[in-house]
């Protein structure tokens, strides 16, 4: 009879060291110190590292500013500020003109109205690509993601990067400490077939 307890103790083994081994990666926070050997959670230790790293994964292959700059810049998005303009264009003419200069509306025909809005426009229209360039060009300037996500990233209490990494991983550990019971309980399954072969 004790012989058949031999799976459930392996499973109960693989399990319990499998979750001291997730555990493990987040504690201890700080260092501690047992006779000759220091001990402390790989991320808390590796925080650093991590930090680094991320920044130079997110600025080189997930985000960068030249994206930025191409989004800026994208036709489709032009023409998106073009009709916000022509939007804003049409208010002043039509109505805070009126509030602002009054006398200068009073004196001013529908049709000088129009020719106004379309020098303007065809003004801005000049204008607009090279704003928006001088603007992608002061952001890219001074934006540095890598510095900003390793910044955010080595800034996190180690609480709180247990609790995004918990928050993307929670499955895969859940899934580690089963697999830890199940493959302990195969063990203990295979040491009764050794021993009966005895």
């Amino acid at each position: 009879m004790i012989i058949l307890t031999l799976p459930i103790i392996a499973a109960l083994t693989g399990w319990i060291t499998n979750f001291i081994a997730i555990k493990m990666l987040f504690h201890p926070r700080e260092k501690v110190k047992i006779l000759f050997l220091e001990i402390q959670g790989i991320f808390p230790k590796r925080q650093k590292k991590l930090a680094e790293k991320l920044g130079k994964i997110v600025s080189d292959e997930l985000f960068s500013m030249e994206d930025v700059r191409k989004a800026i810049t994208n036709p489709d998005n032009l023409n998106d500020v073009h009709q916000v303009i022509d939007e804003k264009l049409d208010d002043f003419l039509e109505n805070r003109m009126m509030e602002s200069m009054p006398m200068l509306y009073v004196f001013m025909s529908d049709d000088m109205r129009v020719k106004i809005k379309a020098t303007l426009q065809q003004e801005l229209e000049l204008m607009l690509p090279e704003l928006i360039g001088q603007f992608a060009n002061k952001i890219e300037k001074e934006v540095d993601v890598e510095r900003i996500v390793y910044e955010k990233v080595v800034n996190f209490s180690s609480d709180k990067l247990e609790e995004i990494l918990y928050s993307i991983m929670r499955k895969e550990f859940k899934f580690i400490e089963i697999l830890g019971g199940v493959l302990g309980f195969l063990i203990g399954l295979i040491q009764i077939g050794l021993l009966q072969l005895q």
